[in-house]
């Protein structure tokens, strides 16, 4: 029997602006996204609950999309945040059982997930407080400015760049600085995190502006421990992602599938 009891916390109650559309629903080997998301954890023996924060403003929707589904996994739906990240997160928190000893947050639109790296996370975690993935940053990254720049008409500036093609519409920032990648990774999750740290960090009034769980405990001045994350492990935000995804799960896209093996 596994001496960690870990509650799964998956925010799924982001609009999806940059995707265009729904997706979590984008269908994933006949699935769709978010069930794969969930599956990823059901067969560990150190998971005892998983907890689903769905969009308030359909949550009814969505627990009729996917509430047969996930209850079948066991899972929980509660409402997520309307703004934030950390808003699902907090929600969440209060659906946990009191004798979790560990929470672990995972992004809804990360189904690539391998067992390989739960095992190395939840190895870690029975020695740290707070674990989380990370993938090196190898791309050269540049600060931009804020302010966008966009070519006019008759700049022939941007004429002699870009010609006719593609300036209308063209727009740049300034590059301010080129920022060291030295020891910069890419942060992943799940993040996992002893029950009463994360509970500790959430009580805390400065959360607005909190992109991952991480960042909350960095502020109460505990350590979190970086393990190799996977490049597999990646989210989704864009089709090209999910693209990306397919191919790197095995899953064809459903016009490229019999009808039959369809949704």
């Amino acid at each position: 029997m596994s001496d960690l009891k870990i509650a799964v916390i998956i925010p799924a109650a982001g609009h999806s602006t940059r995707f265009g559309g729904d997706k979590l629903a984008q269908d994933l080997g006949g699935r769709p996204l978010l069930l794969r998301t969930v599956e990823a954890f059901t067969k560990r023996e150190e998971v005892f609950r998983i907890i689903v924060a769905a969009p308030p403003d359909s949550f009814d929707e969505f627990r009729t999309r996917y509430g047969a589904q996930l209850g079948f996994h066991g899972a929980v739906i509660v409402e997520g945040g309307r703004q934030e990240r950390w808003e699902s997160v907090k929600n969440a928190l209060a659906a946990v059982p009191p004798d979790a000893t560990h929470i672990a947050v995972h992004d809804a639109a990360r189904p690539g997930i391998s067992d390989a790296l739960l095992t190395r996370l939840f190895d870690a975690a029975r020695v740290a407080d707070a674990v989380i993935p990370g993938e090196p940053i190898h791309a050269t990254i540049k600060r931009v400015s804020e302010e966008t720049f966009t070519a006019a008409p008759d700049d022939a500036v941007a004429d002699a760049i870009l010609g006719d093609s593609g300036r209308e519409g063209a727009s740049a920032r300034r590059v301010e600085e080129t920022v060291p990648r030295a020891r910069l990774v890419a942060a992943q999750t799940p993040q996992v995190f002893r029950a009463e740290l994360l509970r500790r960090a959430y009580e805390g009034s400065a959360l607005s502006g909190a992109t991952d769980d991480s960042m909350l405990v960095e502020r109460l001045g505990e350590t979190v421990l970086v393990i190799d994350g996977e490049a597999r492990n990646l989210k989704v935000t864009s089709v090209e992602d999910l693209a990306l995804v397919r191919a790197i799960l095995g899953f064809r896209a459903p016009e490229e599938r019999p009808v039959h093996k369809r949704f």
